[in-house]
């Protein structure tokens, strides 16, 4: 398993922007694919962006598409999602997982991080 621990999170005005970051512990963060989830209350929990192991190919979807940006660095072991023109429905404790993989609508990951509490304000 990949240690994963994300920052970044806290609280923002409807419009503003977020920067999260995820580091991984694992010198092999390079060969896996890298996704970023969030959970609001009450809700299950929704993919929100990934990444390659290149880095070449991302995949949103609609609700963040055009505001949200997954990028990585493999030489510093981390991912990051950028997220702009937030919307108070992107409040949410958002996660970053590794070694993810896709079944028609539904992910799995092999490891999980702890989490980061994101709150936009109306």
């Amino acid at each position: 398993q990949v240690q994963l621990v994300e920052s970044g999170g806290g609280w923002m005005q409807a419009g503003g922007s977020l920067r999260l970051s995820c580091a991984a512990s694992r010198r092999t963060f390079g060969t896996y694919a890298i996704g970023w989830f969030r959970q609001a209350p009450w809700k299950e929990r929704e993919f929100v962006a990934a990444i390659g192991w290149s880095g070449s190919t991302t995949n949103y979807p609609n609700p963040v598409k055009g505001r949200f940006t997954i990028s990585r660095d493999n030489a510093k072991n981390t991912v990051y999602l950028q997220m702009n023109s937030l919307k108070p429905e992107d409040t949410a404790v958002y996660y970053c997982a590794a070694e993810i993989r896709r079944s028609g609508d539904t992910w799995s990951a092999g490891s999980w991080g702890q989490g980061t509490q994101v709150t936009v304000s109306s």
